[in-house]
């Protein structure tokens, strides 16, 4: 009886460690896994405008361009519709509201990692499994990637953070752009905050003022929760599938703090007490991997320790910001960190995240039919061989542009506000 073969190298094989490859990033443990939810319909969008909810989380995973050929995809919006209503038999003809809706694209681009997995003799002179040591590491590296990627556009900066670990290149690097794919956009005008002692200063500017004593606190994110009730654009709520309070009592927000800025809050009084209320809530049901570790919650947004890829400006640095002459144009200028902060300080981004705030768009990689693929070459007679991993994706950060009630069209980052503080390095 024969017997089926797949050798190294044959396009079933590919497939199959490209299906891997594909499955094993998307579950790489990150920022990115534990805030990833599916992509809306138009039937969603019409049950909010109707006053239902929802399931709804911070990045939104867009796979439709895998059934099809092309390298963007479009994300809309529409203003909910407000004003005086008709009384009585006044004429309501011609007075009829007009739809206002905005408009994005996100683009994909192919994104490629190699790895060389030896020749004959170092297979011979080891006992591992070299290609599938190639794999994991692959993993690992595209996971890195994308935590990184997200971050970045997320917090509308890559800061100056280097690191061996640093995978996204600083602003100034040649092929900074080409990696981002998407242009990394600096927070609009109302979507911009820079700790002001006990409270909060919107918008970029204030980081040429900001002082050392500018420093996280939990009755920081209670001003924080009064503000986006208060705001004229607020964050659509975070819902988990297994939180059963999530109808009662939203989740407002996520608010990823860098591990300086934790530190920070730690040393409050009523640090226990949030902690205390991060297990309350999950001791109502639900399993969700926000949930996981050591959060704390207070006044209904949910804090979590960021990753250790952090968006740091070191006094003097200068970074992108918009500014209330701006704010209707979210037309960027450089905007100076306070070169007069105290020595053994910089300034750190937190990341504040409601509902779709980041787009994450896969295409169908022709090799594979699948958002990765696996590619094998055998060189040096085919003695030797290098594999690598293609991711087919881009992500950016949903913007839209909404009506503020004035009259006026401000450009609004939709689901994701970035707030400096001071920090001790």
């Amino acid at each position: 009886m024969s017997q089926t073969s797949i050798p190294a190298g044959s396009p079933l094989a590919r497939k199959v460690y490209s299906a891997a490859l594909f499955a094993k990033t998307l579950a790489f443990s990150g920022l990115v896994k534990v805030l990833t939810g599916e992509a809306p319909k138009q039937s969603d969008a019409e049950a909010k405008l109707k006053g239902q909810t929802v399931p709804d989380m911070p990045i939104v995973r867009v796979t439709d361009l895998s059934k099809s050929a092309g390298d963007s995809i479009s994300v809309d919006a529409f203003d909910t519709i407000n004003g005086k209503p008709i009384m009585g038999d006044r004429n309501a003809e011609g007075r009829g509201e007009a739809l206002s809706s905005s408009s994005m694209d996100i683009k994909i681009d192919n994104t490629t990692k190699s790895v060389d997995a030896g020749g004959k003799m170092s297979s011979q002179r080891t006992l591992h499994n070299l290609r599938g040591i190639a794999m994991s590491q692959l993993v690992g590296y595209f996971g890195r990637l994308d935590n990184q990627k997200a971050i970045v556009h997320l917090a509308g900066s890559r800061g100056t953070q280097t690191g061996k670990d640093w995978i996204v290149p600083a602003t100034s690097d040649i092929d900074f752009n080409d990696i981002m794919v998407n242009s990394v956009k600096a927070p609009t005008y109302n979507r911009h905050l820079v700790v002001n002692g006990t409270s909060f200063a919107t918008g970029g500017e204030q980081l040429a003022s900001i002082a050392s004593t500018d420093q996280w606190t939990l009755a920081l994110v209670d001003e924080l929760a009064v503000l986006l009730s208060d705001h004229n654009f607020g964050l659509q709520a975070v819902r988990l599938n297994d939180d059963p309070a999530a109808d009662d009592d939203p989740i407002k927000g996520v608010l990823y703090l860098t591990e300086r800025q934790w530190a920070q809050i730690n040393a409050d009084s009523n640090y226990r007490t949030a902690l205390q209320n991060a297990w309350a809530r999950k001791s109502y049901g639900t399993k969700h991997p926000l949930f996981s570790g050591e959060p704390i919650m207070k006044n209904g947004i949910l804090i979590r320790k960021q990753p250790k890829f952090v968006v740091r400006h070191a006094a003097g640095d200068t970074t992108k910001i918009v500014t209330a002459a701006n704010r209707y144009s979210a037309t960027e200028t450089d905007g100076a960190v306070n070169a007069g902060l105290t020595a053994g300080y910089a300034v750190d981004r937190a990341i504040l995240m409601g509902a779709q705030a980041l787009g994450y768009v896969f295409g169908r990689n022709q090799g594979s039919d699948t958002g990765f693929n696996w590619l094998e070459n055998k060189y040096n007679f085919e003695r030797n061989l290098e594999v690598a991993g293609e991711s087919m994706g881009g992500m950016g950060k949903i913007r839209f542009t909404f009506d503020d009630g004035a009259g006026n069209k401000e450009p609004t980052d939709q689901g994701v506000f970035a707030i400096d503080s001071a920090v001790k390095l």
